[in-house]
This record gives C-alpha cells, sequence and structure tokens, in this order.
C-alpha cells in the first residue's frame, strides 16, 4: 500500500488495491497446493501514512475490518490467527517539503501519531531532510526519538484501539469501508488484481488522484507551511541543514571493484550451472526463491539471475498512458502560458515538445506522471519515457521524437552522475540542440554542479509546475534567439 499512496493514491484507493493485493496472493497460494489456514497468517501490509491525522487513523480501522470480511467471504477462513491483519506502516515521503523543512519533524510527528492510533504494529518515520537528499545521522535521530516519545514519554501504543468510539473517527471507517468495497468489487468484476493491473485501472485511478492532489496545491486550494503560504526568506542556494554529500562515481567504482572481484574469484562452472537449474525452475514448478538462493551462493550477481529468469518470462513492458483533463478542470488555463506556447506553434508549426524521462534505477514516477499530464493539459506535446532508461535510451528516445526538451526527473540521488551521460549520450545521437532539465530532490548544493554540465534549469522539490512551463518557454525563446 505505501507504494501506492506515495503514487498518489487516496486513502480508499490505498486501502481497497492493498487488500485486493492480498486476496490475489492468497489464491496464488491456494492454487499452489497451500494451506491457507497455514500460510495466511503470515501475510503482513504495509501502509503510508500521510497528513489526514483522522482518515488515516480511520484507514487502518477499516483495513482490519475488510480484510476479516474478505478473508470469511471468499475463502472461509475462520481462526482469529488468521483473520487478523498485521501491519507496518511508514510515514509519507511525499507530504515531505524541500522549503522550511523544520516543518517536516512536526509533519512526521503527526503522520507516527495516526499510525500509533489506528494500532500499526511497526513503525519507520521519515527524516526531516529526505525531500533534499539522503538523511543525515543527525535527521535520522530525530526521526527515531519521534517514535520513542510516542511510546515512552506519550505512552500512545498503550491503548487498544484509542479512537473507537468517536463519532467522527466511527464515521470515517464507516465511509472508507464502503468506498474501498466499490473498488474492491470493480477489481473482482475485472477477474482479480492480477487482471486488473493488466487492464491498467489502477494505475489511472492512482494517477488521475495523484495530478488533481498536485492541482490542489498549485490552485492553493490546498495550504501547505511554508510551500505554498508562510513561505521562509532564504538567500538563493542557501542551506536550512545539512545536506548528506555522496560521492556517486566513488560509490559506482567501489561496487563494479567489488563484482569484478567477485567474477575473478567465483567458479564459474558452479555459477553456469546454477543460472541453468533457475531458468529451468523459472520454465518449471520448482520454488524460484529456492534456486535463487543457490545462485547467489555460487556466486551469481543479481543481473544474472535477472537474466536467467527473463529468458523464459521476457520482461514487463508497462504500456504508458497519460492522465488528460484532470489538470486543466482542476487548475484551469495560465493566460501567459497559453500565450507563450501559442506563439511557439505560430513561429515553429507545432506545440513545444518535452521528454520527460526517468534514468536508472529510480522507481519513483509520481513527479514524472504529475508533470507530463500538467504539461500536456497545458498545451505541450509531451513523451512518457518508460521507468529504467539507460542515458542512451533516452537520448535515443529524444531524438527520435524531436523533443524540444529533456525533462529529468531525479528522485534517488543519481542526478550527478546521470546528466553528464545523458549530455554525452545526446551529443552522439545529433541531439546537441536538445534542452536538458533536472526536476526532483535535488540538493541546493548540487544546481551549480548540473549547471556547469549544461543543466538550462533545475526544479527542486516544492517548485510550482506553472512556474516551471514558464520557464521552459522562456528557455527555448533564448535558444531561439541564440540561433
Amino acid at each position: 500500500g505505501y507504494h501506492m499512496q506515495e503514487a498518489g493514491a487516496t486513502a480508499d484507493l490505498e486501502l481497497a488495491y492493498t487488500l485486493a493485493d492480498g486476496v490475489e496472493y492468497i489464491r496464488t497460494g491456494i492454487e499452489a497446493g497451500l494451506d491457507p489456514e497455514a500460510f495466511v497468517p503470515r501475510l503482513s501490509f504495509f501502509f503510508a501514512i500521510g497528513m489526514p491525522y483522522l482518515v488515516e487513523v480511520a484507514k487502518l480501522r477499516a483495513a482490519r475490518w475488510l480484510w476479516a470480511k474478505l478473508l470469511r467471504g471468499h475463502f472461509g477462513l475462520t481462526s482469529p490467527k488468521a483473520l487478523m491483519l498485521r501491519t507496518h506502516c511508514q510515514t509519507s515521503g511525499w507530504s515531505l517539503a524541500a522549503r522550511d523543512v523544520y516543518n517536516n519533524v512536526i509533519r512526521t510527528l503527526v503522520e507516527a501519531s495516526a499510525a500509533v492510533g489506528g494500532q500499526t504494529q511497526s513503525l519507520h518515520t521519515n527524516a526531516l531532510d529526505e525531500a533534499l537528499g539522503l538523511p543525515t545521522d543527525y535527521s535520522a535521530r530525530i526521526a527515531r526519538n519521534t517514535q520513542l516519545h510516542l511510546m515512552g514519554e506519550a505512552k500512545a501504543a498503550h491503548v487498544i484501539d484509542p479512537w473507537g468510539g468517536s463519532a467522527a473517527v466511527e464515521q470515517l471507517t464507516r465511509d472508507l469501508i464502503i468506498r474501498a468495497e466499490e473498488h474492491i468489487a470493480e477489481v473482482d468484476g475485472l477477474g482479480g488484481m492480477a487482471k486488473a493491473i493488466d487492464t491498467g485501472l489502477p494505475k489511472q485511478r492512482i494517477e488521475e488522484a495523484a495530478t488533481r492532489a498536485q492541482a490542489e496545491i498549485e490552485s492553493g486550494r490546498q495550504k501547505l507551511i511554508g510551500v505554498n503560504i508562510f513561505q521562509p526568506e532564504l538567500a538563493e542556494g542557501a542551506e536550512e541543514v545539512e545536506i548528506l554529500r555522496i560521492d556517486n562515481a566513488s560509490v559506482l567504482d567501489q561496487q563494479k571493484t567489488k563484482l569484478a572481484n567477485l567474477k575473478r574469484d567465483r567458479d564459474d562452472r558452479a555459477v553456469e550451472t546454477a543460472l541453468r537449474q533457475l531458468s529451468d525452475a523459472a520454465m518449471g514448478s520448482r520454488n524460484l526463491l529456492e534456486a535463487s538462493v543457490e545462485a547467489a551462493r555460487a556466486g551469481a550477481t543479481v543481473g544474472e539471475m535477472s537474466d536467467a529468469m527473463e529468458r523464459v518470462f521476457n520482461r514487463h513492458v508497462a504500456e504508458i498512458r497519460g492522465v488528460t483533463g484532470v489538470w486543466r478542470e482542476s487548475v484551469g488555463e495560465i493566460a501567459l502560458l497559453k500565450e507563450r506556447i501559442e506563439a511557439f506553434e505560430e513561429r515553429e508549426g507545432r506545440p513545444p515538445r518535452i521528454l520527460v524521462a526517468k534514468i536508472g534505477q529510480d522507481g519513483h514516477d509520481r513527479g514524472q506522471k504529475v508533470v507530463s499530464s500538467a504539461f500536456a493539459d497545458s498545451g505541450f506535446e509531451v513523451v512518457i519515457g518508460p521507468l529504467f532508461q539507460t542515458p542512451e535510451e533516452a537520448a535515443s528516445l529524444a531524438v527520435e521524437k524531436a523533443v524540444d526538451v529533456i525533462g529529468l526527473s531525479s528522485l534517488a540521488a543519481g542526478h550527478l552522475t546521470q546528466v553528464p551521460e545523458l549530455k554525452a549520450a545526446l551529443k552522439a545521437a545529433g541531439g546537441d540542440e536538445v534542452e536538458v532539465v533536472v526536476g526532483g530532490i535535488i540538493p541546493p548544493g548540487d544546481i551549480p554542479v548540473l549547471e556547469s554540465h549544461g543543466v538550462a534549469a533545475v526544479f527542486p522539490s516544492g517548485t510550482m509546475i506553472s512556474e516551471a512551463a514558464l520557464d521552459l518557454m522562456d528557455i527555448l525563446g533564448k535558444r531561439r534567439n541564440r540561433a
């Protein structure tokens, strides 16, 4: 469930799709010959906890009630041990702001308190600086102490269902159950969660919700302290807190050295045998985890094991579809932006064209999808790149689609390595004229480094999309003047 809320799901969508996933796992286990009374108690869930305090408390209460109902109704389970929902929770990463970051301590406390009030069994609290980069020891200590205060000094975890009987929470719980049951029925009507995912329905629902939520912030209807109200005044490039700095090039070199040493010292024949057995297991009914463990013990790398299974299963290629209409409906048209796009279209004979790209192992695509939807509704032609592209693949796609600009979404601290590689790949592919901009979790100290590599603009977390779009039109206008 956590990744669903982080991707934009509302509480009812997260609740419904998470439990529908659980039902799909049980069906698969039964088809494999497992006894549900034996393995269902070993299932656990993972929910995100956002800022709407009472809604999040109600969500966890609704999850317990609904899970027991689904197990009784779908599978006839009755034992209390099987019917009990076990869950881990994590405070929201999306709610963290890059500006006025000490507000994030309060946000995390509110969310952690809601998780405890909803009776989570375990909890992860995010650090105050995670909208800027990886947490420092200082910020991680504050995150840990948030839990210690709730558990030890506040004794918030010592009461069973502390919100039970509250008129507001009971009503919210009932409302969430009703809405979640409607979503679950829709999924069941498609044949279960796996088949629903194949249709793209859950993805579409979540992306629509994410776009709507960002539009609420852009329009000012959703107030965020330090983001769109009560904004602090900081000197350009100033850092509110110390940022943990990682030498990406050094880490990459170390990893390459470790892999080289591993491949030098291992028994290649044993590795080949283990990988062949893994492929055989994928074709048959043998447990894949067992075969993977044996391959790892023989010295096979994760990439080699993935390749061994991919030869049998092939690699899933998700259908990329943008959400249209939601942004325009919520925000409306911005006159100045519309004017500049129309001027560009009159001059070039087409709208401005942007590739919104994800490079490397960064699988966080909420920002990519919301930006793509907003830009498309604003009049841009948008190409949405697939996840996990290499710089060369992104450059090739940009040249193939004749885009004016690549917007690189970076949420996993890879931009200092990826941008130089992308620029080099563009040059090699004949795409020197393509502008590159970067958005996402960008520490202030990284901005001048990115600019030195030829990045035309950097849009850190919290940048309003409409402002970024206007800046892009300025960049494209300057490029024309240079030509």
